[in-house]
C-alpha cells in the first residue's frame, strides 16, 4: 500500500470516528436531555430500516457509474458529457427519494407543517403578492399573529415565492414541487462542471464528473428546496467563472449577477456564497472587466423586492430572533459546532474527505503565486474547494446553523465533492460513495 492511499485512508477513518463520537455523544445528550431535537444524532431522521420501489433502480444506476463512469467522463464529447451527468444525476436523486415510495418521498415532502407548500395549500396566503411581501416581516416572530411556518420564516420570500409560481403555472402540489426541485438541483453537477472546466482546466472536470453524479448528498438534494437553491448558487458561481476567464463576460458577468441576486433571496445564509465568489475573481484572468455586469445584475433582484416592500436587513433580524425563539435557542452550540462537520463527512462522503486532504498539499507544494499564474492544475482547483470549505466553517462558527446541515449546507457542499478529481482508483472510492448513500438512505427515513 503507498503512502498516499494510506493518508487517504487515514483521512476517512478520522471522519469516521469524527461520525461515531457525534452519534454516541449525541445519542447521550438527546436521551438525557432532549435538547438535541433529532432522532439519530447528528443527523435530522429517525432509524428505520427499509427498502422501496427505488431500491432496484438505486442499485442499478450505482453499478452503472462505478462500472462506467470513469470511462465514459473521459471520453464523451464534453456537452454530452453535461446533458449525461444531468440525467444520471436526476436518475440516482430520484431513485434515492423514492426508496422511502412517491408519496413519502417526493409527494409529501414539501407539505408537511413545516414547509413553503402549507402556505398555498388549501388557503392561498400568496393570493396578493406585493401585498404579502409587505407584510411579510409582521409575520416572522413565533409569537406574531398568523406566523409562517418555520421553513417560510426562516427564507426571504424568493424560496415560497418559486412554489406559488409553480401553482399558479397549474403545477400546483407537493408532486410538482417534489420533481421541481430534483429536476433544478440535478443542475448544479452541470454547473460546477462548467466552474472546473473554465478554472483548472477539463481533464480536472472530467475526473470529478462520476463523483458529482453519484454523490450521498442526493439523499438530501431529492425533494429538498435546499437542493433547488444549491443548484441557483452553482449557476451563479458558473456564470461567474466564466465571466472572469473572458466567456462572454457581458452576459455571463450578468447572468451570474442576476443569480447572485436571487440565491440570497433564497436564503439569507446563501450570503456566504461570496467567499466561493471570492475564490473564482481570484482565480479568473480577467478579474475587473465583467465585475460592472456582474454589480448590475446582482441589484436587479434586490430593488425589485425592496420596491415592492420587502425589507431584507430587517427580516433577517427577525429571523435571528425567531430561530432562538425556537430549536434553535434550544440546541447546545457546543455539541453542534463540531457535530456539523460529521454531518457534512456523511454528505460529501469517504471520497471527498480523502480528496480534500490531497487537496490540503496541492497549494502547499507548488505555491500560492504559481497556482494562480498557471491556466489550470490541481493547485487551482485545491483554492477552489478551500473557499468552499472556508464558507461552509463561517456557516459553522455562527451559530445559526445548528443541526439540519445535511441539508441547509448542500449549497456548500456541492463545492467540496470536486476534490475528489485527485484521487486514484476511481471505481473503488466511488463504491464507498454509492455504499454509503444506499445505507443513509436504506437504514434512516430523513426528515428532508
Amino acid at each position: 500500500m503507498n503512502r498516499d492511499l494510506l493518508r487517504d485512508l487515514s483521512a476517512t477513518l478520522a471522519a469516521a470516528l469524527l461520525v461515531t463520537t457525534a452519534a454516541v455523544i449525541g445519542t447521550v445528550l438527546e436521551h438525557r436531555y432532549g435538547n438535541l431535537h433529532v432522532s439519530w444524532p447528528p443527523l435530522y431522521g429517525h432509524w428505520e430500516p427499509h427498502v422501496g420501489p427505488g431500491t432496484p433502480a438505486t442499485i442499478l444506476v450505482a453499478l452503472a457509474v462505478v462500472a462506467y463512469g470513469p470511462l465514459l467522463a473521459a471520453r464523451l464529447p464534453w456537452r454530452a458529457l453535461l446533458c449525461t451527468a444531468w440525467g444520471t444525476a436526476m436518475a440516482w436523486t430520484f431513485s434515492l427519494a423514492l426508496v422511502d415510495g412517491w408519496q413519502r418521498g417526493i409527494a409529501r415532502r414539501l407539505t408537511t407543517k413545516y414547509e413553503y407548500l402549507q402556505v398555498i395549500d388549501p388557503v392561498n396566503r400568496f393570493h396578493d403578492i406585493p401585498a404579502t411581501l409587505r407584510d411579510f416581516t409582521h409575520h416572522i416572530l413565533i409569537d406574531s399573529p398568523d406566523a409562517w411556518p418555520a421553513h417560510v420564516a426562516g427564507h426571504p420570500p424568493a424560496a415560497t415565492l418559486t412554489f406559488v409560481l409553480l401553482d399558479r403555472m397549474g403545477l400546483g402540489g407537493g408532486a410538482w414541487a417534489g420533481v421541481w426541485c430534483i429536476t433544478v438541483g440535478a443542475t448544479a453537477a452541470v454547473a460546477v462542471l462548467v466552474t472546473l472546466r473554465a478554472l483548472s482546466g477539463e481533464t480536472l472536470a472530467r475526473r470529478a464528473a462520476p463523483f458529482l453524479v453519484l454523490a450521498p448528498a442526493a439523499v438530501w438534494m431529492g425533494t429538498s428546496a435546499d437542493g433547488y437553491f444549491a443548484a441557483v448558487a452553482a449557476w451563479a458561481i458558473a456564470f461567474l467563472a466564466l465571466a472572469v476567464t473572458g466567456h462572454r463576460p457581458r452576459s455571463a458577468g450578468l447572468a451570474s449577477g442576476l443569480l447572485f441576486g436571487l440565491t440570497v433571496y433564497l436564503s439569507y445564509g446563501l450570503t456566504l456564497l461570496a467567499v466561493i465568489a471570492g475564490g473564482v475573481l481570484l482565480l479568473g484572468s480577467r478579474r475587473l472587466r465583467p465585475l460592472p455586469y456582474v454589480l448590475a445584475g446582482l441589484v436587479v433582484v434586490p430593488a425589485v423586492f425592496t420596491f415592492v416592500g420587502f425589507n431584507w436587513w430587517e427580516a433577517y433580524h427577525l429571523l435571528t430572533t425567531r430561530y432562538y425563539q425556537g430549536a434553535g435557542g434550544i440546541r447546545p452550540y457546543g455539541y453542534w459546532v463540531w457535530a456539523n462537520l460529521a454531518c457534512t463527512a456523511l454528505v460529501v462522503g469517504p471520497a471527498t474527505v480523502a480528496g480534500l486532504r490531497r487537496a490540503g498539499a496541492a497549494p502547499i507544494r507548488q505555491g500560492l503565486r504559481t497556482c494562480l499564474r498557471r491556466a489550470d492544475g490541481e493547485p487551482r482547483l485545491a483554492l477552489l474547494a478551500s473557499a468552499a470549505l472556508l464558507a461552509l466553517l463561517a456557516a459553522d462558527l455562527s451559530g445559526m446553523s445548528k443541526a439540519e446541515t445535511e441539508r441547509i449546507w448542500l449549497p456548500f457542499a456541492m463545492w467540496l465533492l470536486p476534490a475528489c478529481a485527485f484521487l486514484r482508483r476511481p471505481r473503488a472510492w466511488l463504491t464507498a460513495q454509492a455504499a454509503l448513500a444506499l445505507l443513509l438512505n436504506h437504514l434512516l427515513l430523513t426528515g428532508w
